[in-house]
């Protein structure tokens, strides 16, 4: 069955490009998915597969029983895109202003429908039953994956598989890690309420610019000394807006930033520790402050004995050329909302040109990523499905 599955993927490589240039001049940004989601079930109806759609807003799920007893395998997919003006000079380029595919969901999508097209093919003969999870809103937090979950796409579900195409690891590698593998993400806000002024009378007012700086100095120091050299934390600002005219003492200004961790008393040990440093300078400085925390996505925690099956079987896919153990990162995914309910495992493909002296990074308006990879992932994909007991 393997070696047909490899077959039937190959055979259908340049459909899976062409859907994949197809979703990516047609980018919807998450919560906003319309047409997506509909291309996506008009794609498993004429597989034959049950379809169910508006799964939790605006997620698709599809089903494929096999002829044989199993155990019934999710694989997940994300589809929407990001609010970001497509730069590259590409044939396929972005058709819609202002949305574009920058982080590789429209390869996620193409790999597994053509994935669900070659296993249907052989459906006869497959044991158990694969649930394919198309899920929307993967950039956006709440994201799409805990309204699908609560609206009963894990039911059932034995184990949970998924892959990212990873543009800036190398091409031919399956990237993967038990345990944690990506961050939690949270944001955080702040207004600040001081007294605006007259730039040359400083002392009748109470600066809201200098107010917020003196909190981002202060909160760049929580990282280096107060949480643990041994644990891992970000804190970063994104944005700081006070606009004024020159010659006046900014009266309000407003902050945000976001949060990455991987351990939940780290987490919680950053909220309590920023709600201090902001009400604290507030007051020391005689003006007000408003702060806002907001927990986005948990972390990736890979389930050991799931990905070290994982680990295994990619070393034994046509064009695998390394797996590699790859160190956690502190980009967010919610596919650890699965993670939480079900076991299972979420794993980079390598898709980085391997002739181009510079890949663009994911969110990048220039990102793009070698579509080879969708192949390798397919395959993966296809090998956990049929090797698992």
């Amino acid at each position: 069955m393997e070696e047909q599955l490899y077959q039937t993927l190959t055979d259908h490589y340049q459909e899976m490009v062409e859907i994949r240039r197809h979703l990516h001049q047609y980018p919807e940004i998450s919560f906003e998915e319309v047409e997506t989601p509909k291309y996506i079930a008009r794609y498993h109806e004429r597989l034959g597969n049950p379809v169910k759609t508006g799964v939790g807003g605006r997620g698709v799920v599809a089903i494929l029983k096999g002829g044989k007893p199993g155990p019934t395998i999710a694989l997940r997919a994300d589809f929407d895109a990001l609010p970001i003006q497509d730069q590259k000079d590409v044939s396929y380029k972005s058709k819609i202003d202002g949305a574009m595919h920058g982080c590789g969901h429209d390869g996620h999508t193409a790999t597994l429908l053509v994935l669900a097209k070659a296993l249907s093919e052989q459906a006869e003969s497959l044991k158990g039953t694969v649930v394919f999870i198309h899920q929307h809103a993967e950039e956006h937090a709440p994201g799409g994956a805990e309204p699908m979950i609560a609206d009963g796409c894990l039911d059932g579900i034995d184990v949970i598989f998924g892959t990212h195409l990873w543009a800036v690891d190398p091409l031919w590698t399956i990237q993967q890690r038990s345990g944690p593998f990506m961050a939690a993400t949270d944001q955080f806000y702040i207004d600040i309420e001081g007294v605006s002024g007259h730039g040359a009378a400083p002392h009748t007012g109470k600066d809201a610019i200098v107010i917020g700086s003196q909190m981002v100095n202060t909160i760049q120091t929580l990282v280096s000394r107060r949480v643990d050299p041994l644990e891992s934390a970000v804190i970063s600002i994104g944005n700081f807006v006070a606009e004024n005219p020159y010659n006046v003492i900014a009266g309000t200004a407003s902050l945000v930033g976001t949060v990455r961790t991987f351990k939940e008393d780290i987490r919680a040990q950053i909220e309590q520790e920023l709600t201090d440093i902001v009400t604290g300078t507030a007051k020391t400085m005689g003006a007000k402050a408003d702060f806002k925390y907001e927990h986005g996505y948990a972390p990736v925690i890979n389930d050991e004995a799931t990905n070290d099956y994982l680990a295994s079987i990619a070393s034994t896919v046509p064009g695998v050329e390394r797996v590699d153990k790859r160190e956690p990162i502190m980009a967010a995914e919610d596919f650890s909302a699965y993670l939480k309910k079900k076991k299972g495992t979420f794993f980079f493909t390598g898709a980085a040109f391997p002739d181009r002296e510079e890949n663009y990074p994911h969110h990048h308006p220039k990102f793009d990523f070698d579509e080879r990879a969708m192949l390798i992932a397919a395959k993966t994909l296809g090998k956990a499905v049929l090797a698992y007991n």
